[in-house]
């Protein structure tokens, strides 16, 4: 019998709780701060993965569970095409039919959405999450915590720096820094962030 923990209860984990179910996890536990089931230290020790949209959190959250212990699993769902030389780190979720190409390497705690694509040899950053739909061309570096929104498209060779957040259906032609949020076709920065 396979046990999982999953912190965080919302649409996101029940999302990610199918994915383990498929994976053959057949005890699965919820742990969520608004719920009756919390995370503790104490809890007997299992398999985990952190559910959590928000990049902030769910890095908070990570290194919270880690230093208690626990096992830091990626998921990744039946669907998912990914290449044998891809690199993908702990604490990933992959949902369905997303696209991981040669020599992308995914790192601790980010989420491939669901039909997201992600060419080769992209390199997308901890605790980043690539939304449903997105397409990344090849050899795109994507910095830790950013979001790349739904629909959006990133020509080959670019790099988006940490912390900032590319709003839905944008298409990115240029290099853009850390810390800001850009939109529309082509994206523009609208405002960095504080």
């Amino acid at each position: 019998m396979a046990k999982i923990y999953i912190y965080g209860a919302s649409g996101h984990g029940l999302v990610v709780a199918d994915i383990a179910r498929a994976m053959g996890y057949d005890e699965i536990v919820f742990l969520d701060d608004a719920s009756d089931v919390k995370f503790s230290p104490n809890l007997p020790k299992a398999d985990i993965i952190i559910a959590i949209g928000s990049n902030k959190t769910r890095e908070i959250l990570q290194n919270r569970v880690e230093a208690a212990g626990f096992n830091v699993v990626s998921l990744v769902h039946q669907s998912a095409v990914i290449s044998p030389s891809a690199v993908i780190e702990r604490g990933v979720v992959v949902m369905p039919n997303a696209v991981i190409n040669a020599k992308a390497m995914i790192k601790s705690g980010a989420i491939i959405n669901t039909g997201a694509v992600i060419e080769h040899e992209c390199v997308i950053g901890e605790f980043a999450h690539i939304s449903p739909n997105a397409a990344l061309a090849g050899n795109v570096i994507v910095g830790a915590k950013t979001h790349i929104g739904i629909g959006s498209s990133v020509i080959q060779g670019i790099k988006i720096g940490a912390n900032s957040l590319i709003g839905a259906g944008s298409v990115v032609v240029r290099d853009l820094p850390s810390d800001i949020t850009a939109y529309g076709v082509p994206a523009r920065i609208k405002n960095k962030k504080l």
